[in-house]
């Protein structure tokens, strides 16, 4: 081979070299440190769109999970009070029944009359105080919007919470001693079928309450598992197999050291030009 003081060609081809070695080396590094195989578009960038793609899809399905579980929370706000009222309504079933009785005096049904028309009036307050985030419950639409992120991928559940101020007002039209007190036998039996009407809608809504909050827990459930699996999938893609990345790092470093060394010994080689000129 001639000897050339213009261009030290092993000496560019190492160089060359080594500056791939040295590339590649601190890519190893940048995946050691941040645990991802994709850190740039340049690394996978098909790679990287579906990541991306999936990680969206995992954004809509949490906070669809959460959009279900607030959901829930008013409905069982709801379901509470209904409760209470239920109670309410039993207690007002057993002071009907007692003043459907005769043989009570004026005052006693005066008084068994007065404990009904406080729980009818705290069924009222009960309809018109209980809220959830600061939003009156009754006489509203509780819904949760969830999707997946997909156009295809959304679904909107929804019930409506019954307003209450026609049972209230039902059962304040009635009186278990009715407009003569000598008659409250009569007026109580009569105030039975109002309170069973009561009843029987408070038990309907609860029903209807409690299979939409089945429907949302089962849609929370659903959208919490996809995105694990999704999540599961993202990682599978962008995150680095530290043992492969570790054997090149190892590997690379061999090369990097080796690559000097070479480089050093073709600029060693241009020296013994000199060696012509002694």
């Amino acid at each position: 081979m001639a000897l050339s003081i213009l261009n030290n060609i092993p000496a560019l081809q190492a160089e060359n070299e080594l500056a791939i070695t040295t590339a590649a080396a601190n890519k190893s590094l940048q995946q050691l440190s941040s645990g991802s195989r994709i850190n740039s578009g340049s690394d996978d960038a098909a790679g990287l769109s579906i990541s991306d793609g999936l990680n969206a899809n995992v954004a809509a399905l949490n906070q669809s999970s959460l959009n279900s579980t607030n959901a829930i929370g008013a409905l069982q706000t709801a379901d509470g009070a209904l409760s209470q009222i239920t109670s309410l309504l039993n207690r007002s079933v057993t002071l009907a029944t007692e003043a459907s009785s005769s043989g009570l005096s004026t005052a006693q049904s005066a008084a068994i009359n007065t404990e009904f028309q406080a729980l009818v009036t705290e069924i009222g307050s009960i309809g018109t105080s209980t809220n959830f985030n600061g939003t009156a419950v009754f006489g509203s639409t509780v819904s949760a919007f969830t999707s997946d992120g997909t156009t295809n991928g959304t679904v909107n559940i929804s019930a409506t919470v019954a307003d209450l101020s026609a049972t209230v007002t039902a059962l304040q039209a009635t009186s278990l001693t009715g407009a003569n007190p000598a008659a409250g036998a009569t007026a109580a039996q009569g105030a039975l079928t109002a309170i069973n009407t009561a009843i029987s809608a408070v038990s309907a809504q609860r029903g209807t309450l409690g299979a939409t909050v089945e429907q949302l827990q089962a849609a929370s459930t659903v959208d919490t598992n996809e995105s694990q699996n999704l999540v599961t999938a993202s990682s599978n893609i962008t995150s680095a197999d530290i043992s492969t990345v570790v054997a090149n790092d190892t590997k690379y470093s061999i090369l990097e050291q080796t690559g000097i060394s070479a480089l050093q010994q073709a600029n060693q080689q241009a020296q013994t030009v000199l060696k012509l000129l002694q």
